[in-house]
């Protein structure tokens, strides 16, 4: 990756169309998901998916280790699910006569955690620690994960029966929160057709290694954010927390997250810095599934959406000297 923040730039967007070139050969028409998933990759950030069953969720994570010559492991979460199920457990090894541990699927580069919302939250919170700083403590002893490190997880919103609700400190660990939605009917007879002999994701072979892809989140970083963009998405944030409608809103961490985002929507599109618009594109997706509304809120039908657009408008969008940007980075 160049040291130049403007080539390092390009080269992060160059990165990201092959991976999303690649993808497409699976997921169909769902580009603007499938940036979404890439930006909270490239901010090195965890990613919430809630739909339906057969939306190619699963698909997703699966296509991207193979795009990025990362290793992928999957759980399916059950009630009975247990935190050395994930994590991994200490054997007691009779020939040495010493316990030996032995890492769960979490030691992988993309963990899938399918129907997260089914295990119980004693199970869940054994997530907790890996996805904030990548490492896994068992029995007193801290192991590192392997980079670049990234959880997706999935859940049902429709089949509530049997499930446990994501509490706010583990829903605060994701980054983003998205669905896919149905495709079109004209996308849907594609898609049967490039089933009929043979699945998709057979054919994905990895389009950049997992050192490049670290190479990438690592220029993110260093896109530049203007003072006063950081002002800008502080504002955004605090009035979330000042809404009369909101019980809880954004933390500091949803500042970092905001901020971390725009960061890699400028470094897709090839930019070595941040826009308002940037902020914008990622206040939902960052902040949606962080909101809590007030009870009296909910039963008016307040929707989230709705409420994050009247916080952003009320903001005052700030103005960037057009040239800072050039002429900062032509230096």
């Amino acid at each position: 990756m160049s040291k130049d923040p403007v080539q390092a730039a390009k080269d992060v967007r160059l990165a990201a169309s092959k991976v999303i070139a690649n993808l497409e050969k699976v997921i169909l028409g769902k580009r603007n998901q499938l940036n979404l998933v890439l930006i909270a990759y490239l901010a090195e950030g965890h990613i919430l998916l809630e739909d339906v069953p057969g939306v190619a969720k699963t698909m997703i994570a699966r296509a991207l280790a193979r795009s990025i010559s990362a290793s992928f492991k999957r759980i399916q979460c059950t009630p009975d699910l247990m935190p050395g199920d994930i994590t991994g457990v200490n054997v007691f090894n009779q020939k040495s006569v010493e316990f030996e541990f032995r890492p769960g699927p979490i030691f992988c580069q993309t963990f899938l955690a399918d129907e997260i919302n089914r295990a119980t939250p004693r199970a869940q919170a054994a997530l907790l620690e890996a996805m904030a700083e990548r490492k896994v403590s068992v029995d007193g002893q801290t192991y590192s994960l392997k980079p670049p490190f990234l959880v997706i997880a999935t859940q049902n919103p429709v089949d509530q029966e049997g499930t446990f609700p994501l509490p706010e400190a583990q829903l605060d660990r994701f980054l983003i929160k998205l669905g896919l939605g149905y495709p079109s009917p004209e996308e849907e007879i594609k898609l049967l057709g490039r089933l009929q002999k043979l699945h998709p994701i057979d054919e994905i072979v990895p389009v950049i290694s997992a050192q490049d892809w670290i190479a990438c989140q690592e220029a993110v970083k260093e896109i530049h954010v203007d003072p006063k963009i950081r002002k800008y998405i502080v504002e955004i944030v605090n009035g979330t927390r000042e809404h009369e409608d909101v019980a809880l809103g954004g933390s500091p961490r949803a500042s970092l997250a905001l901020m971390k985002t725009a960061q890699a929507v400028a470094a897709m599109e090839g930019r070595p810095f941040v826009t308002p618009d940037d902020v914008k594109k990622m206040v939902l997706p960052v902040l949606g599934h962080r909101i809590i509304l007030r009870p009296e809120s909910r039963m008016r039908k307040v929707s989230v959406a709705a409420l994050v657009k009247d916080v952003v408008s009320e903001v005052k969008v700030p103005i960037l000297e057009e040239t800072r940007g050039k002429d900062h980075f032509a230096n």
